[in-house]
């Protein structure tokens, strides 16, 4: 029994020294992580709220600063003077097949949509011809809010519609917070524990493009398919960056909006270079089909290559045969 008992001893001391040895380990480090979502719940500071670049994307890259600037400059100079055409939403399937059919005048980009609530988009797409409008190849932007595009989803992908458009990128637009005058408040569901704030639109192609070989079309990879809203972003039915990105991305110069919907003087509807905008709260009503395929027959259909902004733009890489 003395022996059993200083046997047992031993073991107690041999267990003892082994949990002393454990203790003596250096704890693992914590994984920091930054769980934004979690921050949003407990602050009610939104995520995108925390991006530092989105003032100025490009700072730190001199080449994407220089790409930017020699691209802006020379869309300027092949730009159509600004046309606005003032027409009641009702009419604008009427007006533009009288420029289809009487002016034979197309478009080699068209986007359709603003950011506003109240638009009637799905009716126009229905009713226009736009397989007529637009050119081949062509692009279509279409602007809708988080709700809407769940409906445009349907007709895009309808069969008939398919044949005529392919759908191939999504754009995105984000508010800065609720306040913003770009925050798409009118149809959120109160039910919703999530916000839907972010607006989409979906560009469709005419036609046959590739990136690797139709550089004269476009330019890919010059912009973000992601914007935010700045600081200094003018208030508007337009923020001008959903025209920099059709501008930055198309080498197109015709190129026409339709906004069917009221966006009144708190939003309003301001002309830009380069564009004919038609809506029926344009504050400028000068577009006419003659003097507008003068000043194109002027600049040209596309803006010229140049090979300084080649060599700066990123391309997608070549595939190894």
């Amino acid at each position: 029994m003395a022996v059993s008992g200083q046997q047992d001893q031993d073991i107690v001391q041999i267990n003892e020294n082994k949990r002393v040895k454990h203790v003596r380990f250096k704890p693992t480090k914590e994984i920091q992580q930054n769980d934004y979502s979690n921050h949003y719940i407990h602050t009610g500071v939104l995520p995108h709220q925390h991006i530092t670049n989105t003032e100025s994307p490009v700072v730190g890259y001199p080449k994407l600063q220089k790409l930017l600037a020699l691209k802006e400059d020379q869309i300027k100079q092949y730009a159509t003077n600004p046309f606005g055409c003032k027409v009641e939403i009702d009419q604008m399937v009427p007006t533009i097949n009288h420029w289809i059919r009487d002016e034979q005048l197309t478009f080699d980009v068209v986007m359709i949509g603003c950011l506003t609530d109240n638009q009637f988009i799905y009716p126009l797409l229905t009713q226009l011809a736009l397989d007529r409008l637009v050119s081949k190849p062509g692009f279509l932007f279409i602007w809708a809010s988080a709700q809407k595009i769940n409906e445009l989803n349907r007709l895009l992908n309808n069969e008939t519609w398919a044949k005529k458009f392919r759908r191939s990128e999504e754009l995105v637009f984000v508010p800065i917070d609720k306040n913003s005058p770009f925050y798409p408040g009118l149809e959120q569901d109160d039910n919703s524990i999530v916000d839907k704030m972010q607006w989409h639109c979906w560009m469709c192609i005419t036609g046959t493009v590739r990136r690797s070989t139709d550089g004269h079309l476009i330019h890919c990879n010059i912009d973000t398919d992601l914007g935010f809203e700045k600081k200094d972003t003018r208030v508007g039915a337009v923020p001008s960056h959903l025209y920099r990105v059709v501008e930055n991305f198309s080498t197109s110069t015709k190129r026409l909006h339709i906004i069917p919907a009221r966006t009144g003087f708190e939003k309003p509807v301001r002309p830009r270079p380069g564009w004919v905008v038609m809506s029926p709260d344009i504050l400028l009503n000068n577009f006419s089909p003659k003097r507008y395929k003068q000043e194109i027959s002027v600049i040209g259909c596309n803006v010229p290559l140049k090979n300084e902004i080649e060599n700066l733009r990123p391309k997608s890489p070549i595939q190894k045969v």
